[in-house]
């Protein structure tokens, strides 16, 4: 039988070896690659991208401050001069929205990284060490989580004063609860795999199978679980600033910009619209990116 010049028998070995195998990622670019093929994923990053960009240049685009009163162009609609128009005191609301983009992310952030210290620690101490020291520790978890943050925000404002300082105690006093239950339930079934027998049959001390072992397995739900607290945290923000317990004047807030819009959303419901529109675009897009993220990081889940 005549060979075809055009095809050539492959010989079984580490050639066919290396072309039937699928490519090798690390742990990080697979990540990223599942990621990457989530279009409502990738839609919220851009987002945040750009709120975050925004929050750090956008004041500096604007020939106005935040603070910046013009009382003859107050209520302004949105115009060339003023793109977002004007409030009652004729500030510049677009300003003072990106302004408060920074108030609203700073404290998101701090309390949600405040949460995941906290939760982390208690949390995987609590399922490693089980018995009654986890039971008498999730006792305390569960009655912490009954007192409400409103309370604990107006006790606070009473003892340290009105401010973000206050906002985020109050949020993070309570908000580490969730995380530490999440991370007690990942260790609680990790513990139980044979590595982490292995190593505790060989001597290793506590610190060094948590920090080695349980705390690095749980990562995943680790960070799905901070993308999604942080939106929480800047609603809470807005909303406790919407009521009068948040940032006070003349600091700018999307809570405080929406309370002060609100009176007027019949004759300017710009004022309104461009705080609450931002609002729900910020916890909409984390939300997506949480969503997202969760996908990338299941093992289980071939894209």
């Amino acid at each position: 039988m005549q060979k075809d010049p055009l095809f050539e028998p492959m010989v079984y070995g580490k050639d066919l070896i290396d072309l039937t195998a699928s490519p090798k990622f690390s742990y990080r670019k697979e990540v990223w690659r599942r990621l990457k093929q989530n279009t409502m994923g990738m839609i919220g990053l851009c987002i945040l991208t750009f709120l975050i960009l925004m929050a750090l240049i956008g004041p500096s685009l604007s020939a106005h401050t935040y603070f910046e009163t013009h009382l003859p162009l107050k209520n302004q609609a949105p115009s060339l001069n003023f793109w977002f128009g004007t409030d009652e005191l004729g500030r510049d609301i677009f300003t003072r929205i990106w302004w408060g983009a920074r108030i609203s992310l700073l404290v998101g952030i701090s309390a949600s990284l405040i949460d995941l210290v906290v939760g982390v620690f208690y949390g995987s101490i609590c399922g490693y060490a089980g018995g009654k020291i986890d039971e008498f520790m999730m006792r305390i978890a569960d009655i912490l989580s009954t007192i409400p943050y409103l309370l604990v925000v107006i006790l606070l404002m009473v003892i340290v004063g009105p401010g973000l300082v206050s906002i985020i105690l109050a949020l993070s006093l309570t908000g580490w609860i969730g995380m530490a239950r999440i991370v007690r339930g990942q260790v609680l079934q990790i513990k139980e795999l044979d590595y982490v027998t292995a190593a505790t049959a060989l001597g290793a001390p506590p610190f060094w199978i948590l920090t080695k072992h349980l705390i690095p397995n749980t990562m995943g739900s680790i960070i799905v679980t901070l993308t999604l607290s942080i939106p929480t945290a800047i609603f809470a923000e807005a909303f406790l600033s919407f009521l009068g317990l948040g940032v006070q004047a003349p600091i700018a807030s999307w809570g405080t910009m929406a309370s002060d819009g609100l009176p007027a959303l019949r004759y300017y419901p710009w004022r309104l619209f461009f705080p609450a529109a931002f609002i729900s675009i910020t916890m909409l897009s984390f939300n997506l990116l949480g969503d997202a993220l969760r996908d990338a990081l299941d093992p289980r889940l071939k894209i």
